[in-house]
């Protein structure tokens, strides 16, 4: 008994058991990062052939065995092309990270308060009327592949802009507008759809835009739909829906505006 204590002693060390929580914590990571999208199926795929190859080896089914092995080195050379959309978030998730933080913030707090107010001044606008509408929030990744889909724009943030945007004769109604620190760069942008196969068929283009942008980057999109007038964001690939202007700017708060050192000193000292 004393032999095998020391046996395990010897063979878990503080470096094993931190190799084990860095795994561990990066196997979690890619789960969220596949969950609710076609790379889910994807894997639960690769994880039936796999399990398949090793019970045909055991089983001595060596031609069985030697097609799918053969498969599985394909695979590998596969990967690559078939998650890309998924090593793409990875990558930009990785680098948007503390280390990589960029120094100026991506809204400044002195026009934040301004900006914001003129959003909630056009979606209460076009709520009222049922117009259509798809306003993007840029963040930490940025959008130029974006922007330049669309018509440039680089105007300051108002109400009235962005009502005339999302006009229904409006030649730039049907895409996205995209705001940079405050400016609105361009309109009419074409935005990447949703890769997840579960939404609600009630959703339309517009949501499924939303969607699809927040799930490519950290981007913040607010939708107004034209059916029902029903206000929506759409952040880190997750939707939320039948917002009143209170919640939408408090969502909008949360998500977007800098938080000074003193709000960030109170947090520090509330945990």
């Amino acid at each position: 008994m004393n032999q095998l204590v020391r046996l395990l002693n010897a063979a878990i060390s503080w470096r094993s058991i931190l190799d084990i929580i860095i795994v561990t914590y990066v196997f979690y990571k890619a789960i969220l990062l596949i969950r609710g999208t076609r790379a889910e199926q994807l894997v639960k795929g690769l994880a039936v052939l796999l399990i398949v190859t090793v019970v045909s080896r055991e089983l001595k089914l060596f031609a069985l065995n030697w097609m799918l092995t053969n498969l599985m080195t394909v695979g590998i050379v596969a990967i690559p092309i078939v998650f890309q959309p998924e090593l793409r978030r990875g990558l930009e998730t990785l680098g948007r990270g503390k280390l990589f933080t960029r120094s100026d913030h991506f809204y400044r707090e002195p026009d934040f308060d301004k900006m914001l107010a003129e959003i909630l001044k056009a979606v209460r606008v076009l709520v009222k009327k049922r117009i259509g509408a798809l306003i993007i929030l840029e963040r930490e990744t940025g959008l130029n592949e974006i922007i330049e889909t669309g018509i440039p724009i680089d105007g300051q943030v108002s109400a009235e802009l962005l009502i005339n945007i999302f006009m229904p004769r409006s030649p730039l109604h049907d895409g996205a507008a995209i705001i940079r620190r405050g400016r609105i760069m361009a309109a009419g942008c074409f935005l990447p759809l949703t890769e997840n196969p579960n939404l609600s068929k009630e959703l339309g283009t517009r949501h499924r835009a939303a969607l699809g942008v927040s799930e490519q980057s950290d981007a913040v999109a607010i939708t107004v739909s034209e059916e029902t007038g029903v206000v929506s964001i759409a952040s880190s690939g997750k939707l939320t829906r039948y917002l009143d202007e209170k919640t939408l700017r408090q969502l909008l708060i949360n998500l977007c505006k800098p938080k000074s050192a003193l709000n960030i000193f109170r947090q520090w000292r509330s945990v």
